[in-house]
C-alpha cells in the first residue's frame, strides 16, 4: 500500500505474493489495463515466474467484477466503519482485516461456505 500506485509498488507486490504463495507454473494473473501492469518490467517478472498474464478488455467492467466485489465488502465491513488517524493506522487495519478475518474466519458462499484459507488448503495450494 502506498499513496500512489507506481510500477515499483506493483512489482514489489507481485514479488511478495509470489514468495508467499509459491504458485505452480501456469497460474493466471489477472489485472486491469493499468500502465504499471503493462510495463515491460512487470510482464518480464510474470514470465520469470511462469505466470500467464491476463488483462481486462478495454471498457469492460465485468472482467474485474470479482475484485470489485471484494473492494465493496472491504469498504462496507471495515473502511466505512473506521476513522483512521494516520495512513499507517489504515495500513495496519486493512492488513489485519484481510489476513486475520477475511481470509481465515469469514466464510464465503462461492467457496461452499469455507474461508479462503480453507479453500486453498483443500485444493492443494502449497502457499496456503
Amino acid at each position: 500500500m502506498d499513496k500512489t500506485m507506481t510500477k515499483e509498488l506493483v512489482l514489489s507486490a507481485l514479488r511478495m505474493a509470489y514468495k508467499r504463495q509459491k504458485p505452480g507454473k501456469g497460474v493466471v494473473h489477472h489485472s486491469d489495463r493499468g500502465v504499471q501492469y503493462a510495463s515491460l518490467e512487470y510482464q518480464a517478472l510474470l514470465k520469470k515466474y511462469d505466470m500467464v498474464g491476463s488483462m481486462s478488455r478495454k471498457g469492460n467492467c465485468y472482467d474485474n467484477a470479482c475484485i470489485e466485489s471484494f473492494h465493496g465488502i472491504l469498504k462496507r465491513e471495515l473502511v466505512y466503519q473506521t476513522k483512521y488517524i494516520t495512513r499507517e493506522d489504515a495500513k495496519k487495519s486493512l492488513f489485519e482485516y484481510i489476513e486475520f478475518f477475511y481470509n481465515s474466519k469469514r466464510i464465503h458462499s462461492t467457496l461452499d461456505y469455507h474461508t479462503p484459507n480453507e479453500f486453498e488448503q483443500m485444493n492443494g495450494n502449497p502457499g496456503a
